[in-house]
């Protein structure tokens, strides 16, 4: 007994937060890549970034994002530089979902989970292979990504508790979402097959649009994942050095053997306000 407790005092807690701050770490990233690529294009390469390959400024006024995030530098740097710190949240994320949705006998949410991670790979894709790298396979990355936010917007919101604040939000936002592509995809056949002067600005406001929309969605977890725990734990004391604490008992173990961490996630019980 006395063996017992001893070893549950030796799991010391290292890091602990509630799981909302993935979330928030996901949408601040996010949001600062996108938004800090485009202020500094339009400040330091407005007239080069709203060009195309038909009209400039005047007829043209606004930039794709593909011209601000991947024809110039420094925004196309800060937008990689961002959009790599979004990563880890992002996996997160998508790990955070699957756990929290995870049923016994139900293959939807490895399915959404799947998805998650290939939009994620995607977004990676049309990130650094610019437009003016290769075009063509930005151009396919980027139209993955779209698609494959069909999949995952309607397993987000089928895996959504029924009656929360949460599945509300995300309607909404899905139906944004799609709205959008409509008046978009009419938008770019005007600009490419007829050349239409402004159609592309206006094509451009639409896909500013979705991106604001998408981030936006994911943001939504924060009401889910409000519920849940992070917490890393020293499983053997090495962190106070009760394991052993002679120079050669750590070196030992260092080159033999590995140091062991608990990675817990589980509900958070906080007070009720």
């Amino acid at each position: 007994m006395a063996s017992a407790y001893k070893d549950k005092e030796s799991h010391r807690t290292l890091l602990s937060f509630n799981a909302s701050w993935v979330s928030r770490a996901h949408t601040i990233f996010a949001y600062v890549a996108f938004v800090g690529a485009l202020i500094i294009g339009l400040c330091l390469h407005y007239h080069k970034i709203v060009r195309n390959e038909f009209y400039g400024y005047p007829h043209e006024w606004f930039p794709s994002v593909s011209a601000t995030i991947g024809d110039r530098y420094p925004e196309r740097s800060l937008f990689m530089f961002f959009i790599a710190i979004t990563s880890g949240p992002r996996f997160t994320l998508v790990g955070l979902w699957y756990l929290l949705t995870a049923r016994r006998g139900n293959a939807l949410p490895k399915f959404v989970a799947a998805t998650g991670i290939f939009r994620t790979l995607a977004c990676g894709g049309f990130t650094y292979v610019t437009s003016t790298d290769d075009h063509d396979r930005h151009d396919v990355f980027m139209i993955s990504y779209i698609v494959a936010t069909l999949p995952w917007t309607a397993g987000c919101i089928a895996l959504s508790s029924p009656n929360s604040r949460a599945v509300k939000h995300r309607e909404r936002l899905a139906a944004a979402f799609f709205a959008t592509i409509v008046p978009m995809v009419y938008l770019y056949i005007q600009h490419k097959v007829h050349r239409v002067p402004g159609a592309y600005t206006k094509y451009a406001l639409c896909e500013w649009s979705l991106i604001i929309l998408d981030v936006a969605f994911d943001a939504v977890t924060v009401y889910d994942f409000s519920s849940l725990e992070i917490t890393v734990r020293d499983l053997q004391g090495l962190s106070n050095g009760s394991a052993g604490t002679s120079p050669c008992h750590i070196q030992y173990r260092n080159r033999f053997t590995s140091w062991k961490r608990g990675f817990i996630i589980g509900e958070a019980n906080y007070p009720s306000v």
